[in-house]
Order: C-alpha cells, then sequence, then structure tokens
C-alpha cells in the first residue's frame, strides 16, 4: 500500500497540528513521490505559508510512528477544520531556511535525474515515516537527509540568508 502525507505546521510544544494542506486540494498525489517535484503547485502553495514567515514544518506521513506519550501521529491528528488552502503564488524564493539549526537549501542546487525532474527539498527533509509504503523515496540518501529538518522551523526565503551554512540537498531517484 502507498503512504499518504499532508503538510503541516506545528505548534512550538511540536506536537499539535495547528494548519495542514491536503495535496488533492491542488489536483495532486497523496504519496510523498507524487508531489514532492519543483513547481509543484502543492508544494509551492506551503512554501507561500512560510515564504519570510518561519513555522515548525512536518511533512506527516500516514504511516509514521505515534508521537511519544499519544496513540496517534500527527497525520491522524489532521482534522478538516485546521485545513488551508494557500493560493499558489507567482514565485516563492530559492531558499529554504532552517533557522532551528541554522542552515539553509539553495533549491537551485537541486539536482536534475535523467528525465529532467528536479526533486524538492522541503517535503523529503521535513517528512516523518518515509520508506514504509509505496510512494515514498526509495533513493540513495548517504547523508540521511531525509527527515532530517522535520519540526525544525522554517522558512522560504529570496535572500540567501547570512550566517548560515549551506547544507547541500543532492538526492535523485
Amino acid at each position: 500500500m502507498g503512504q499518504y502525507y499532508h503538510g503541516c505546521i506545528l505548534a512550538d510544544n511540536k506536537k499539535t497540528v495547528k494548519a495542514f494542506m491536503y495535496s488533492h486540494s491542488y489536483n495532486n498525489g497523496l504519496k510523498l513521490m507524487e508531489h514532492s517535484w519543483m513547481k509543484n503547485d502543492f508544494v509551492r502553495a506551503f512554501e507561500h505559508l512560510i515564504l519570510s514567515n518561519p513555522k515548525r514544518v512536518l511533512w506527516a506521513g500516514d504511516y509514521a510512528e505515534p508521537e511519544k506519550g499519544l496513540k496517534s501521529n500527527s497525520y491522524t491528528r489532521c482534522k478538516e477544520e485546521l485545513e488551508v488552502k494557500p493560493t499558489v503564488p507567482k514565485t516563492t524564493g530559492n531558499y529554504i531556511v532552517n533557522h532551528s539549526k541554522n542552515l539553509y537549501v539553495s533549491k537551485r542546487q537541486s539536482i536534475k535525474d535523467k528525465d529532467g525532474w528536479q526533486i524538492h527539498p522541503l517535503p523529503l527533509l521535513t517528512c516523518e515515516g518515509n520508506g514504509q509504503g509505496g510512494g515514498d523515496f526509495f533513493g540513495e540518501d548517504p547523508k540521511n537527509l531525509i527527515g532530517s529538518w522535520a519540526r525544525d522551523i522554517i522558512s522560504i526565503e529570496k535572500v540567501k540568508p547570512k550566517g548560515y551554512k549551506e547544507l547541500v540537498f543532492d538526492l535523485v531517484e
């Protein structure tokens, strides 16, 4: 079976889902690698939520383990009244900034696969549950990038942040 994902904004306690986005609202698939591509409307709309507006971000998988101390994972706590539907912007920023780790990724550095497609780093860096269902990322990840930014404070910026270190996102599938 395939694992489904929601892009989530979390509260500061890192557990409470404050808002989430549903990929079907943007005519995209729910599986991670169905929507984790550059120029994808669902991911671009999520970027709009965090454009120069740092938030705790999680790409919550429905197969992810339950939260410590809870019986459910973040995906199951995405209730209908928490869904947001931002518009798809014409442009966003070129930098995904992790304010928790003082790192950034330049979206321009993403590698094109043999067909010319580029993986969008945001969903993969912030996902939980990857590898447990069809449609997940199953490529090589020697630097353990997948999920390494889950629940961190993330923003999209138009200008490269000063004082932050660049993380090269070089995954292909």
